[in-house]
């Protein structure tokens, strides 16, 4: 069956279906990943958006166990890709990408010239778009609904059984945050994005907020949770979405970018120290430097567009990443950034650190842990 993706300003590709028979509306982005789409297609962070794959061919791979994924669904609105294998090869495979889409109501266009639909979207913007098969939809913009209330959990969920609770707020965490969190000997209680673990007394050790899609501003009681955890001194570690929402709690500004990060290969700049990183990332929106209040300072920077990547504070025990330490797909450079968290909330537990910091965070962590 014939299909065709429309943009906002008019344009149009027509490719082939190979997904769900079914019409959709959302915000065209493009992820420049080489690797990794079982876990992008499953990232909350893609809720309401159609994902646009730069990589030539897609579904070699197939389709792994449902462990290996990053929510319990296909979050993203539809698929835009250029050439498609039906044949997986890899040994993790349970399914093709086309039987996994049509199963989880997905729609899909293959046969699309995706280097001139990401020139264009580089040039003019993330557009709304819509997908088209049979009938016809209206143009439809995600950003004006709170995604995060859409893809967090309804209910309190407990792992591990570590001396350290660490309460992880769920406003769209994949689940390989958990995974690290639980690697790092920590009990995790994850929470829906508007369960307030002061209100509940909850006793926790430190607070984690995760990814998540759409405007950070839309999630207001998430980011008074943060404004407790600043009054009470909790140690807080914001993932993406998690980092904005720190930073307005802080007091500071964000902003929409005009394509976003979405990719596993983005270049960050720790500020203090001059090492490069190479992160996973999938966030359209950022902390604008300049508004950050005093006592709060940029720890990360994009060298491919100089924005913001992660915030820290002068001494209290606050930090955030644009990126994803926790990767899945992608790098496992910054790591790290898990040893850094767990040291404050030893420290501020009253214990003595037991996790040693890597070699390549040891400006910040002089800083803020000693």
């Amino acid at each position: 069956m014939k299909g065709t993706l429309t943009l906002e300003d008019g344009t149009k590709f027509e490719g082939e279906s190979f997904g769900a028979d079914l019409s959709v509306a959302g915000e065209v982005v493009f992820n420049t990943g080489m690797v990794g789409y079982p876990e992008s297609l499953t990232d909350p962070s893609y809720c309401g958006q159609i994902l646009v794959l730069t990589y030539p061919l897609i579904g070699n791979w197939g389709v792994p166990d449902q462990k290996n994924w990053e929510s319990d669904k296909i979050q993203i609105a539809g698929l835009v890709i250029s050439d498609y294998s039906d044949y997986p090869s890899h040994y993790s495979s349970t399914k093709s990408l086309e039987r996994w889409l049509k199963e989880q109501a997905v729609p899909a266009l293959k046969g699309i010239d995706t280097r001139a639909l990401t020139r264009r979207l580089r040039t003019k913007g993330v557009m709304l778009g819509k997908i088209e098969l049979k009938e016809k939809v209206r143009f439809w913009d995600p950003n004006k609904v709170n995604l995060v209330e859409i893809v967090s959990r309804k209910k309190v969920q407990t792992k591990g059984e570590g001396k350290n609770e660490i309460v992880l707020i769920d406003c769209g965490a994949k689940n390989n945050i958990a995974r690290c969190l639980l690697s790092w000997g920590a009990k995790v209680r994850i929470v829906p994005w508007d369960w307030d673990p002061f209100q509940h007394q909850a006793n926790f050790s430190g607070l984690v907020i995760s990814n998540g899609p759409g405007d950070p501003q839309m999630v207001a009681p998430t980011i008074e949770i943060a404004q407790k955890a600043f009054k009470a001194k909790i140690p807080t570690l914001g993932i993406c979405l998690g980092s904005q929402i720190m930073a307005l709690a802080a007091g500071a500004r964000t902003y929409k970018l005009k394509f976003g990060h979405r990719s596993q290969n983005q270049p960050c700049q720790e500020v203090r120290t001059g090492k490069c990183f190479i992160t996973s990332q999938n966030h359209g929106y950022a902390v604008a430097d300049k508004s950050l209040p005093v006592g709060w300072q940029p720890w990360f920077v994009n060298l491919n567009d100089q924005t913001n990547e992660g915030i820290i504070h002068d001494k209290d025990p606050f930090l955030a990443v644009q990126f994803h330490p926790e990767a899945s797909p992608g790098p496992t450079d910054t790591a790290w950034i898990f040893d850094l968290f767990f040291s404050l909330v030893d420290k501020y537990a009253g214990k003595v650190p037991k996790y040693q910091v890597r070699k390549e965070g040891t400006a910040i962590p002089k800083v803020v842990v000693a």
